[in-house]
């Protein structure tokens, strides 16, 4: 099963205010990456304004979803939360994912 459908996603204001409060983060250029523990994989994918209109934060989501989709199977479970910068829009899917990698080993997020 996708860690997209929707048992997975994290909707509930309360979580994504605890996310923010006491869980792990790390900051990339392209984007910031929260994390709490839990036995259950959530994920929920943010975009302020300061991306663009509509059609750029839509975007910037669909490529962020794209790379935790492509490593759901490496990553444990837990509730995660990522906000886009604007530069996520500016770098090639391959440095996304090297972003990616990069905060996941620093902070321990993988299998």
């Amino acid at each position: 099963m996708s860690c997209l459908s929707k048992e997975h996603r994290l909707n509930s204001s309360r979580d994504f205010k605890q996310l923010y409060q006491s869980g792990k983060k790390w900051h990339t250029p392209s984007f910031v990456a929260f994390f709490r523990s839990s036995e259950k994989l959530e994920i929920g994918f943010v975009t302020s304004k300061k991306v663009g209109n509509a059609v750029y934060r839509a975007k910037a989501r669909r490529r962020l979803r794209a790379i935790v989709l492509e490593n759901e199977e490496k990553i444990i479970t837990g509730k995660y939360i990522f906000v886009a910068k604007d530069e996520l829009l500016k770098k090639s899917y391959v440095q996304l994912q090297k972003d990616f990698n990069f905060a996941f080993k620093r902070l321990n997020l993988y299998k």
